[in-house]
C-alpha cells in the first residue's frame, strides 16, 4: 500500500492506495467503523484517462507518442491536484461557515497553497467569466420579454431593410447550438 503524501494535513482525509485491489482507502472513515465509505474504487477518484490523454497531446507535437503509464501518471496527479485544492477551498468555506465552493475559494486556495503563478490569471478569467454570463442572462432576458425592453442598439438590425423603428430582430439560441432569428413588430 503506498500512502498519500500530498493529503491537506486539515481537511483531507488519509487514504492509501492498495494496488492490487484498484481502492482507495479512507483511514478515519474506517477506524470510525464506516465501513460503506471506507473504500472508493480508483475509477471513482480519477479523471478518465481518455480525458487526461486528450489534454496532454493538445500541447505535444502532432507526432508525438505518449505511453500509458505517462498518461497513468498525469492522471494520479492532475486527480491528486484537484482535491488537494478542492481540500483547502472546502476549509476556507467551513471556517467561513459556507457550504458551497465557488470560484473565489478556488482562486484563495491556491494562492494559500503558493500557486500565485496559477490565481491570478484564474482570477482574472473569473471575473471575465461571469461578465459574460452576466451579458448572455441579459441577453436572454431582453430576447424573451423579461426584465422590460432591450438596450438601445439590441436586436435592431434586420439585414431586410424594413423599417427598424416598427421591427426589431431577435434572436433565439437553440438547444443543438444553432441559432434562429426572427422579427418583432
Amino acid at each position: 500500500m503506498v500512502d498519500n503524501y500530498f493529503a491537506h494535513p486539515y481537511s483531507a482525509p488519509r487514504l492509501s492506495f492498495d494496488f492490487s485491489d484498484g481502492v482507495l482507502l479512507d483511514h478515519a472513515a474506517a477506524a470510525a467503523g464506516n465501513s460503506g465509505g471506507a473504500v472508493m474504487k480508483e475509477h471513482d477518484r480519477l479523471l478518465p484517462i481518455a480525458n487526461v490523454g486528450r489534454k496532454m497531446k493538445q500541447i505535444l507535437p502532432p507526432n508525438a507518442k505518449i505511453s500509458k503509464e505517462a498518461k497513468e501518471t498525469m492522471q494520479e496527479c492532475v486527480s491528486e491536484f484537484i482535491s488537494f485544492v478542492t481540500a483547502e477551498a472546502s476549509d476556507h468555506c467551513h471556517r467561513e461557515r459556507r457550504k458551497t465552493v465557488n470560484g473565489d475559494d478556488v482562486c484563495w486556495a491556491l494562492a494559500a497553497l503558493g500557486f500565485d503563478d496559477y490565481a491570478d490569471p484564474l482570477r482574472r478569467y473569473l471575473h471575465r467569466y461571469r461578465e459574460l454570463e452576466g451579458e448572455r442572462a441579459a441577453a436572454a432576458a431582453a430576447s424573451h420579454g423579461v426584465g422590460g425592453t432591450a438596450a438601445a442598439g439590441d436586436g435592431e438590425e434586420d439585414g431586410g431593410g424594413g423599417d427598424e423603428s416598427s421591427s426589431s430582430r431577435c434572436g433565439l439560441k437553440l438547444s443543438g447550438g444553432q441559432s434562429t432569428y426572427f422579427h418583432v413588430i
